[in-house]
């Protein structure tokens, strides 16, 4: 029997690990099971073509918020071209509305609901056996495996939702996996040069944030530290350019990260670059002391701050020390080696515009190397989406569910949000131009959050947000700004050249350089 692992990945440089697990849990089962990864940005056509033409039985799709509506989309068609093709669907975009998948599209056979492995083994092995029973020569082999010990096999698999004669089926879920008994997916698969190298150490989060699907899971399980350091030890020979860690707070156990960062120093190969999701509150002196003598680019810390509002935390179930936070983020923003990225989320209960824009302004002012702007996702599962009507939650019907409003912040200072962000996300999180920036704060004497946007409303007045722009055109339009705020502050346009043009000699090369003046600052 052919069996197809497959997803739609949302960029060419992502893999999916959970196909991974799956392959090396079906192992046992006697099928031909092979892994073949797309990307959203693929040509629908092709990937249709590509499967249509592997010739599987049977095709498994890894499910997501960013590649569900495509997932299905295609399900349908595949299903028209062999009506004979099994249709199984995992993943979190289908866990928490198995039964009305299944039945809303008549296409699908297959739904497992949580973590797969076990449950994708135990299926595969059940048709497995009946394929090769239908294929055998003689009725009596035929016959050894019929309907209805198929019928009654299906009923005994914990975490599967099926179609059968018409009719769904939903069986119990399933105990969350033993951990420590999934193999290191590596042992079975290369490490692709031009791809992320996903590994996670632990599985669950010590945290129950209500906006979060890891939350929806109680407790941490995690592999011995001996094990993690032989499995990182594959990565540091290989010399694989980029590990992420898929831990949801990877320094719950300090102790335990702390062994960890100390491994991947003293190895270090000066090439493999290791990102962390971490809780900023949980570092001690000891870990700083530790993390002080990573090489710069070792390590990448993504520290979710969320927002600076006591009420807004609380109501979301976020724990925050914001004194031991600014101290631990500081710390680090010192030391000049770990790539600091910290998040904020617009729409988060009780955060209305203006609170946004305190806790805008509290962690701009930690200075991180990244400051994402995300948006709140009432994803499925998600306790803040059962609490949709408290907060008077509208938000998008279809993936990724995001927010549209709440009872604190309209719709269209959401959207004035979203401007902000592309901007600040021009001039902050791409680099090359901090020597104005930092010059036009001080001059205009505005907070951090009302420069971004006054520079947003600037930047719409003249129409840019309509089209993409070149790194030379982002400092011209910069420029045109200065020359707006130069009717007000005196020798402003002479102080923001210099800094203009600091900025491009550290980030454009020098042809880039004298192409900008041999074209100058203006702006078509």
């Amino acid at each position: 029997m052919k069996i197809l692992l497959t997803t739609l990945n949302s960029k060419y440089a992502h893999s999916n690990p959970a196909l991974k697990c799956l392959y090396m849990a079906s192992q046992e089962s006697g099928a031909d099971v092979s892994i073949r990864e797309f990307t959203i940005n693929n040509d629908k056509a092709y990937i249709y073509s590509e499967i249509v033409l592997s010739d599987a039985d049977m095709v498994c799709f890894s499910c997501y918020v960013w590649n569900i509506e495509m997932i299905l989309e295609l399900c349908a068609n595949l299903k028209k071209a062999n009506p004979e093709m099994i249709i199984l669907l995992g993943g979190p975009e289908v866990s928490y509305d198995a039964i009305e998948m299944m039945s809303s599209h008549r296409y699908l056979d297959f739904i497992i609901q949580g973590e797969g492995e076990q449950t994708f083994a135990e299926l595969t092995g059940v048709l497995t056996k009946r394929h090769n029973a239908q294929l055998a020569i003689s009725p009596e082999e035929q016959n050894a495996f019929d309907f209805g010990t198929y019928a009654i096999a299906l009923t005994k698999i914990r975490g599967l939702i099926y179609r059968q004669e018409g009719r769904i089926f939903v069986n119990p879920l399933r105990e969350n996996t033993d951990f420590q008994a999934v193999e290191f997916p590596y042992n079975y698969f290369p490490c692709e040069e031009d791809k992320v190298i996903y590994y996670e150490s632990a599985r669950g989060c010590p945290y129950s944030c209500s906006y979060c699907m890891s939350s929806i899971e109680k407790g941490i399980r995690a592999l011995p530290v001996d094990r993690v350091r032989t499995e990182l030890r594959y990565f540091l020979t290989r010399k694989v350019k980029q590990v992420k860690f898929l831990d949801r707070t990877f320094n719950y156990d300090s102790a335990r990260a702390k062994e960890i960062w100390k491994y991947l120093i003293a190895s270090d190969n000066e090439v493999t670059n290791f990102h962390f999701e971490i809780c900023a509150e949980l570092l001690d002196d000891e870990a700083l002391f530790i993390l002080k003598d990573a090489r710069k680019g070792l390590f990448q810390f993504e520290i979710g701050v969320q927002s600076m509002n006591p009420q807004t935390l609380a109501a979301v179930h976020r724990n925050a020390d914001f004194d031991r936070l600014t101290r631990n983020v500081r710390a680090l923003m010192e030391m000049q080696n770990i790539h600091v990225h910290l998040d904020l989320i617009a729409g988060l209960p009780y955060e209305d515009f203006e609170s946004f824009a305190r806790s805008f302004d509290a962690v701009f002012a930690l200075r991180p190397d990244a400051l994402q702007l995300g948006f709140l996702k009432l994803l499925k599962g998600t306790q803040i989406r059962e609490e949709k009507d408290k907060y008077d939650y509208v938000f998008r019907d279809m993936p990724p569910y995001e927010v549209i409003s709440n009872r604190f912040i309209s719709s269209k200072e959401l959207a004035q949000l979203r401007r902000i962000e592309n901007v600040f996300d021009l001039y902050y999180n791409r680099k090359g131009f901090s020597a104005t920036t930092d010059l036009l704060l001080e001059e205009t004497e505005l907070t951090p959050f009302e420069f971004f946007r006054d520079l947003t409303s600037y930047y719409c007045l003249q129409g840019w947000q309509h089209r993409s722009h070149s790194k030379e055109d982002a400092y011209r339009m910069l420029y045109k700004y200065v020359l707006w705020k130069s009717e007000t502050l005196t020798g402003l346009e002479e102080r923001a050249l210099q800094t203009l043009e600091a900025d491009m000699e550290k980030t454009l090369n020098f042809d880039a350089i004298k192409k900008f003046k041999r074209k100058g600052w203006n702006i078509l």
